[in-house]
C-alpha cells in the first residue's frame, strides 16, 4: 500500500556531547518519510525555500519517496538549532526560524488524495484537519502533536483528533492533553477524545500502545553509543506507519490482528534506535532491511521469557 506524510522539511544545527553539526537535513516530514520508506511507498507534502539543496532532494528520491507534493517557494527553509545536555535527556532550543514554513498551506496533488494511509506531522491542528478532509477513502489516518498546540489551540486540536484512528504523542504531552498524571488514566482520557489507538513515546524507556482494552509495552533499545536523538520520535512514527501500510492493516476492521499493532510499535522502536546512532538522517544512508529485521529479532529476545 502507500503512505502520505505531511509535515516540515527543515535544516537543523545540533550540538551533542558527541559533536556538532551546523546544518543537516531534518524536519518531521523528512524523518517520518525516510524511516517509513524501508517498508512502504511514501509520498510527502511540505514546503522548502530556494536554499533547499538538490542533494537533499536526491536523498529523498533515492529512498523512492515521491516529492511531487513538496512546494518550493522564495525564501529560506525552516531552520532549528539546539544543544543537548550531557546525558541527552534534555535539550535547549537556540533558534527556531519558521521562514517559508510560517505560511505553509498543504497542497495535495490529485494522485495523493486516494492513497490509503496518512500521517499528519506536527503542524497546526486546523491544517491537519484540512488535509484529512482532502483525503478520499483513507483507511488509516492519524498523527502527532506538541505542547504548543495543546496549550494554545486546545479546542481546534480536540476537534481534529476526534476523527483520527491513532494519536502518537510523548508522555509529557499526553499528561498535558489529558490533565491526568497516572499513565493509565491518561490513556483512557485521550481514547475518550476520539482516537481508536494511542501510542505514548517514553524516550529511552520505550513506548506504550493502548487500543480498546489492550495494552502493549515495548522496551527502549540499549545503544552502545547515542550520538543524536533528534528525529528519533519521528522515525518511530515512520517505522510504525510504514509497517502498518506494508501489511495493509485497517484498525476499523474488528478482525484486524492486534499483534500487527504490537509489531508496528517494535518496528517503530527499531527505526528510532537507528536514528540515534548518527547525526540527522545519516544512519539511513547505509541502513539495510536486513539490519532492521535483525534488530527486530533483538527486540524479541529482549522481551522473551
Amino acid at each position: 500500500m502507500s503512505l502520505v506524510v505531511v509535515g516540515s522539511l527543515a535544516y537543523d544545527a545540533v550540538e551533542t556531547p558527541h559533536g556538532k553539526v551546523d546544518r543537516m537535513l531534518g524536519g518531521s516530514c523528512t524523518y517520518v518519510s525516510v524511516a517509513a520508506s524501508f517498508f512502504s511507498p511514501v509520498s510527502i507534502v511540505g514546503v522548502v525555500g530556494d536554499d533547499f539543496a538538490e542533494e537533499d532532494v536526491q536523498l529523498l528520491q533515492g529512498r523512492g519517496i515521491d516529492v511531487e507534493g513538496v512546494e518550493r517557494v522564495p525564501g529560506k527553509t525552516f531552520f532549528w538549532s539546539g544543544v543537548y545536555s550531557e546525558d541527552m535527556n534534555e535539550r535547549t532550543t537556540l533558534a527556531t526560524d519558521l521562514n517559508v514554513f510560517a505560511d505553509f498551506q498543504p497542497k495535495l496533488p490529485a494522485s495523493y488524495k486516494t492513497k490509503p494511509y496518512l500521517f499528519l506531522g506536527n503542524i497546526q491542528p486546523q491544517l491537519q484537519k484540512d488535509v484529512r478532509r482532502q483525503m478520499n477513502g483513507v483507511r488509516l489516518a492519524g498523527g502527532d502533536t506538541m505542547n504548543l498546540w495543546i496549550e494554545q489551540t486546545r479546542e481546534p486540536l480536540l476537534d481534529t483528533i476526534k476523527d483520527w484512528d491513532f494519536l502518537l504523542i510523548n508522555d509529557g504531552e499526553a499528561r498535558m492533553l489529558s490533565g491526568e498524571h497516572n499513565i493509565k488514566k491518561t490513556a483512557r482520557a485521550i481514547l475518550e477524545m476520539g482516537p481508536k489507538t494511542l501510542i505514548i513515546k517514553r524516550g529511552e524507556y520505550g513506548a506504550l500502545l493502548f487500543h480498546d482494552d489492550d495494552v502493549f509495552s515495548a522496551p527502549g533499545y540499549l545503544l552502545d553509543s547515542l550520538h543524536d536523538p533528534t528525529g528519533a520520535g519521528d522515525c518511530f512514527a515512520g517505522g510504525f506507519m510504514g509497517y502498518l501500510s506494508s501489511r495493509n492493516v485497517d484498525l476499523n476492521d474488528p478482525a484486524a490482528d492486534r499483534k500487527e499493532l504490537s509489531r508496528a510499535v517494535i518496528y517503530g522502536s527499531v527505526m528510532g534506535s537507528f536514528c540515534c546512532e548518527r547525526f540527522g538522517v545519516e544512519r539511513f544512508r547505509s541502513l539495510t532491511r536486513a539490519e532492521i529485521d535483525n534488530r527486530f529479532q533483538e527486540f524479541k529476545s529482549l522481551t522473551d521469557f
